[in-house]
């Protein structure tokens, strides 16, 4: 049997998804929709810590656990999370007032000095 076309995934968008959240969206999977997902993985990509990942659940199904509830395919597709922005300037949050410097004053000696 050769690897698993993108559409025998148990996941949707499955290339797109980021590691960080394959954990979570493969527990609700069998043991069988995870060896899909390898050898998807190991035919395309081959990213390691995807397939430490994937490794790693297998054992664990091995080892006793059971899908937990849900469905990984109904799951919205996840996004990169947006990098914290600063809030809006108020005026409880702005920096205190600042007067432009004066013109010509006689310490700036990179103004000129008036003549007289």
């Amino acid at each position: 049997m050769g690897a698993p076309s993108r559409d025998e995934l148990p996941i949707p968008d499955y290339d797109h998804l980021p590691v960080t959240g394959l954990g979570h969206r493969i527990r609700s999977l069998d043991a069988t929709d995870v060896e899909t997902l390898l050898a998807y993985e190991r035919a395309h990509g081959t990213r390691l810590p995807v397939v430490q990942v994937l490794e790693q659940r297998l054992r664990e199904l091995a080892a006793g656990a059971t899908p937990s509830g849900g469905d990984a395919a109904g799951l919205a597709p996840e996004a990169a999370e947006a990098p914290a922005t600063a809030g809006p300037v108020t005026p409880a949050t702005q920096g205190p007032p600042q007067n432009p410097p004066s013109h010509g004053v006689p310490t700036n000696p990179s103004q000129p000095r008036p003549t007289g």
